[in-house]
């Protein structure tokens, strides 16, 4: 009877430590999705769109055919897998006339006393919370990658 009932306890619990299946986002979806985004960047400049937001980390598709402003995310990591084009990626030094938002997300024109070195397709970026960085795009450039933003604990 003990078997029985330590079983029963045993089955019922086990829904509480059952774990969330992976999420997939195929190649071809990404790369449809992608597709679309691009055009709408030769149109505008920029686009984005996000994948998902788990709380914890988000993954979204940025598409670039100019270049963006400068920013420090105050709470996010940013991860950038390039897919596409290239960009020149700046880091450090200090943002030019920064202004504050939401979340302590700063933005700024640009960043002065910086380090920049060119990022293509292929490459692998870790920019960490609190770092100045922007992404400059030569003209008739298109550049994309996929951003992992990943909430700091």
């Amino acid at each position: 009877m003990k078997l029985i009932a330590i079983l029963i306890t045993a089955l019922l619990a086990t829904p509480c430590f059952a774990q969330t299946p992976a999420q997939v986002f195929s190649g071809k979806d990404v790369s449809s999705q992608m597709s679309a985004l691009i055009q709408k960047a030769k149109a505008s400049g920029d686009s984005g769109a996000k994948l998902a937001d788990y709380g914890s980390h988000a993954i979204q598709l940025s598409t670039r055919a100019r270049s963006g402003g400068a920013e420090v995310h105050a709470h996010f990591d940013d991860i950038f897998v390039v897919t596409q084009g290239q960009a020149t990626l700046i880091t450090g030094g200090s943002l030019i006339d920064p202004k504050t938002g939401p979340n302590g997300e700063s933005k700024g024109s640009g960043i002065r006393d910086g380090h920049s070195q060119v990022i293509r397709k292929g490459d692998i970026v870790n920019v960490p919370a609190g770092t100045p960085h922007q992404l400059k795009i030569a003209p008739g450039e298109v550049y994309a990658s996929i951003v992992i933003k990943v909430r700091e604990q």
